[in-house]
């Protein structure tokens, strides 16, 4: 009996976790720096598009996954001759992000929250004649921010803070860890 009781109490509180929810697709920039020793090289826009689920109302946990990109200019210099090249990273960004709503909830018209969480980076492609295997994969990162929410409309800014190198050995290049900016804006249903 007592177990059919703690199942039935589990039950209703999963429930009126997902009837307190919020699907948000979305789209928006990444603006991402490197940490490395290696001089030459700088972070670039990039640009993802995904969704999130936001579950809860109050305080709130919200999974996502997002496909992105995220690009590296370097230039190198040899025999007095410069050369530029890109590197473009494309992946899966699934962040996993917990909440508390300062202004309205999940069912305000308005609102405005603050966040922050852990993401993994999964590598699904990378231009410039490396391969993937060069790469850690997953790269792991943690992230702040804040966002607003008007009628169906919202709006996300967060900070991420890297905490794997993004490469593992690439003889003469240390990219060192990525910090980035990421700006989205989409809808709530």
């Amino acid at each position: 009996m007592k177990s059919l009781v703690t199942l039935f109490i589990l039950m209703a509180t999963v429930g009126s976790a997902f009837a307190q929810s919020s699907f948000k697709p979305g789209a928006g920039l990444n603006f991402t720096n490197i940490s490395g020793t290696l001089d030459d090289a700088n972070g670039q826009m990039g640009w993802q598009a995904g969704a999130s689920v936001e579950l809860g109302n109050k305080f709130y946990v919200e999974p996502g996954i997002f496909y992105m990109t995220r690009n590296v200019e370097s230039t190198s210099i040899n025999d007095g001759v410069s050369s530029l090249s890109d590197a473009k990273f494309r992946g899966f960004r699934i962040p996993l992000s917990i909440g508390y709503n300062i202004l309205g909830n999940t069912d305000s018209s308005f609102g405005f929250r603050v966040f922050g969480g852990g993401s993994a980076f999964i590598l699904s492609s990378v231009s410039d004649g490396y391969a993937i295997s060069d790469f850690n994969n997953p790269e792991w990162g943690v992230f702040a921010g804040v966002g607003a929410d008007i009628s169906i409309i919202f709006i996300d800014l967060s900070y991420q803070w890297s905490l794997t190198n993004v490469q593992k050995n690439i003889p003469g290049i240390d990219l060192g860890r990525t910090n980035g900016v990421f700006l989205t804006a989409g809808f709530r249903f």
